[in-house]
Order: structure tokens, then C-alpha cells, then sequence
């Protein structure tokens, strides 16, 4: 722990990280934590898993004190990571307790008043902060520390202006902090007018690209689906992404993975929070194996053990794809992408692979047996494929194709590729346009 010591972090933190397990600070935490202890604006640029909420952790742990009203606000771009984050700080402050409070929408916001008038740290998403703003059930005048986590994720939702306007209610003597992937022009924007010189550290991706294999699939629109069930029940994996580009795609995935003997289950905006957060903590628990997601989950939420990732929908530009397989190939273990194209996908494609650091194979479409799947016309249900089948093998995907009595209809069919998603799920797939030039730059 005396690496950790001479950073500058106090002995009650020190001693909490310690019962954490953590051994040594990441990149991120080594360059950024003294800059934060000495009270500077700091820019840290570092992918999902760096570590980044003991850095600011730290700064507000060793600044504030219990009872002097709301000292620090963590904006985030998703309620999964304001608990997250929330209870990272619970744990890392177990030695010198300060009341941590999350608010987000989706939920009711009549108990988070009386949270709000003992809190010490706030952790919320914009709208919600804008709301008690606007209510006058949240006091800033004491405010020492202003953090924006995920900013560029935030931002990519559509939150800047009310990321403005809730900075334009925090005191001018404060301490910023933005976390980011990436810096496009609409952080720098924030940079120059909202904080005050600024120091800029970045640490390499937590992605070891030497252990992450990258693949693409052509496949008829029709055989999408087909294509999916067949690699996921030959595939030797563990915990399991699956991206698609909207709520119904990825609800239209995952119930007819069930359908196929897998078992899967969606998280989106579409559903409640408490229905979110009891997939997150199946999924954490083993107790599923494939989590089909938009992106509303590929930022920022800790989901350790994710050996694959599979891209159903192509997403329209390569920081995007790049945020989604970052969640697999981490801490040194291996990890595999493997990106689903039909015609629809080939512009997004193509825009990924204007990243020059992406290498793909293409592998030859095997010989798929072609499922039927449920379309529409369902009772939805969440449950996953071994609640309702308590018999079968759990140790991997051994279902016989229980997919066979499926309406039959053409794959992937009527679900809008325009459609747009609410709560940081991208704007829908895009362009459905002429085959691009990916196929040249593709290796293999």
C-alpha cells in the first residue's frame, strides 16, 4: 500500500483500498490523484475500467467533511453508473463516512427530497439534477467539487445543454474535474469556458489490443438471427455482450435467443430501473449468460469476465464500436469481437473502419441452420431461459434448438433502424446504403 500512500491519499482511504484488495494504482490513478489532492482542474482521458472513480474519490473523500451540506456533484450519463459510482464511494469512505446520495430518473422522486437534505456527495444524471434544480430541492451554494463523468458519452445523449446550465448553478471557486474516452470539440468547448487551467493527463486504453481478436460475418438480413444462435451455442465463452442499435432489436434478440435454448435476457431504457438493476446483478452473478444491450451499457459499468462481444447492429462510427468492445480483452485477459453485416450495416462499417488502429478477419459464413423466431404478438418475459427450464445444463449453451416453433417469418424484418432511443441508446442504425470500401481494408 505504499505505493498508494505516496501518491498523497490519507490512511482512512488508504485502508479502505486495502480491504478493496486493490494492489497498485492504475495509469490513470498514478498521473491524476496528486494533481486532484493539490486542488487542480484536471482533464483525464482513460476508457471504461481505468479506475477512474478512486481518483475523484480521493479529492472529494479528503476535502469534504460530514454535515456542511452538498460539497461534490458527480454527473453521470446513466443511473447504472450513478450507483455504481455511489457505491464505489460508500466503500472507499467506510473509514470516514459521508452521506452518498444517487438521483435519476425512472424511479420516484419523492424519497430522494429527504436524501437530498443531509447529503454530502450527489451522484445523479442531468435531467434529474435539472429537475430538483428547478424544484429548489437541491442547494449547490456549498459546493466544492464538480465532476463530469463519461462526458463525452453524456454529450453524444444530448445532455450538453443541461450539463451547461447545471454548471451555471455551481459556485465559480470550485474544482472540475471531466472524465473522458475521448475530447471532440463539445468538451473542449466546456474546457475553455467552465474551467479554470486546466491540466490534461490521458493513460493507455485498459484494452489490450495484443489479446483482443476482431471478426466480421457477411450474412444475409434473413440469416442474422440464424447466424447468431449458431455461434453463440459453438462458441466457448463465458459472460456474453450482445449490441444492437435499439430497444426493440435488442428485445426482438433476446427473446428469441430464449426461444433457442440461450440464456439471454435485454437491458435498455425501455425498462424500469429496478428491472435494470436485477439483470445487472444476475448478470454480475453468473446467473445469465448473454446480456443483449444497446449502449446504454457499454460505458462506464463495471461488468468484469466479458470474454465476448457480439455486434448485431453495427453502430455508426468507430468511437462508438470502440466503447462497446472495451468491455471485453481487460486485465489481461483474452477477448473476442464479432460484428454480424448485412447490407444495412455496410455505411456504418465503413465509418468504423476509418479508425486505422481496427484490424478485422472476415470469416466465411458455416453452414447455419435456419431458426424460426417470434416476431410479434408475445407476452414479454424477462426471465431467463434456466429459470424456465430449471433442467437444462447450465454449464454452457447445450439447448437443442427448442427455436422450432417460431412463426417462421423473415429475420430482422420491421424493426425501424431510425428508430431513436432515449437514455444514452443511440439515435437507431443509421444509413442503409451500397456496400463501402471496408471490404479492401479488412484483413484476412
Amino acid at each position: 500500500m505504499d505505493i498508494f500512500r505516496k501518491l498523497g491519499i490519507a490512511e482512512y482511504v488508504v485502508k479502505a483500498i486495502e480491504e478493496e484488495k486493490f494492489e497498485k494504482p492504475s495509469k490513470i490513478q498514478e498521473k491524476s490523484i496528486p494533481l486532484v489532492l493539490q486542488g487542480k482542474d484536471v482533464i483525464a482521458q482513460s476508457a471504461t475500467g481505468s479506475g477512474k472513480t478512486l481518483v475523484f474519490g480521493v479529492g472529494i473523500l479528503q476535502s469534504l467533511n460530514k454535515g456542511d451540506g452538498i460539497g461534490a456533484l458527480i454527473l453521470t450519463p446513466t443511473r447504472e453508473l450513478a450507483e455504481q459510482i455511489m457505491k464505489a464511494l460508500r466503500k472507499f469512505s467506510k473509514h470516514k463516512p459521508l452521506t452518498i446520495t444517487a438521483v435519476y430518473g425512472g424511479v420516484s422522486i419523492n424519497p430522494q427530497f429527504d436524501a437530498l437534505r443531509t447529503a454530502d456527495v450527489v451522484v445523479g444524471t442531468p435531467g434529474r439534477i435539472l429537475d430538483h434544480l428547478e424544484r429548489r430541492t437541491i442547494n449547490f451554494s456549498r459546493l466544492k467539487i464538480l465532476v463530469l463523468d463519461e462526458a463525452d458519452r453524456m454529450f453524444d445523449m444530448g445532455f450538453i445543454d443541461d450539463v451547461k446550465r447545471i454548471i451555471k448553478q455551481c459556485p465559480q471557486n470550485r474544482q472540475t474535474m471531466l472524465f473522458s474516452a475521448t475530447i471532440p470539440p463539445e468538451i473542449e468547448v466546456i474546457v475553455n469556458k467552465y474551467m479554470h487551467n486546466p491540466v490534461k493527463v490521458s493513460a493507455e486504453t485498459y484494452v489490450d489490443p495484443r489479446k483482443l481478436s476482431q471478426c466480421y460475418y457477411n450474412v444475409p438480413q434473413n440469416m442474422k438471427l440464424s447466424l447468431l444462435v449458431h455461434l453463440l451455442k459453438h462458441e466457448s465463452a463465458k459472460l456474453i455482450m450482445v449490441f444492437c442499435n435499439s430497444r426493440r432489436t435488442a428485445d426482438f434478440v433476446a427473446r428469441n435467443l430464449q426461444r433457442g435454448g440461450i440464456d439471454a435476457l435485454a437491458i435498455h431504457g425501455g425498462l424500469s430501473q429496478a428491472r435494470r438493476s436485477e439483470i445487472m446483478r444476475r448478470f454480475h452473478s453468473n446467473n445469465i449468460y448473454v446480456m443483449v444491450c444497446t449502449d446504454v451499457a457499454s460505458r462506464g459499468l463495471d461488468i468484469p469476465g466479458v470474454s465476448h462481444i457480439y455486434n448485431y447492429d453495427i453502430p455508426k462510427e468507430s468511437k462508438q464500436y470502440i466503447h462497446r468492445i472495451g468491455r471485453t480483452a481487460r486485465a489481461g485477459k483474452e477477448g473476442k469481437a464479432v460484428n454480424l453485416l448485412s447490407e444495412p450495416d455496410y455505411d456504418n462499417f465503413t465509418r468504423v473502419l476509418r479508425d486505422n488502429s481496427l484490424e478485422m478477419k472476415k470469416e466465411e459464413m458455416p453452414q447455419v441452420e435456419r431458426v424460426a423466431f417470434q416476431k410479434e404478438g408475445f407476452r414479454r418475459d424477462y426471465r431467463s431461459h434456466s429459470e424456465r427450464r430449471h433442467q437444462q445444463d447450465r454449464q454452457g449453451f447445450r439447448g437443442r434448438g427448442h427455436g422450432g416453433a417460431g412463426s417462421g417469418r423473415r429475420e430482422g424484418g420491421g424493426y425501424g433502424r431510425r428508430e431513436r432511443e432515449d437514455d444514452g441508446e443511440g439515435r437507431g442504425q443509421g444509413s442503409h446504403g451500397r456496400r463501402g470500401r471496408w471490404h479492401n481494408r479488412a484483413r484476412g
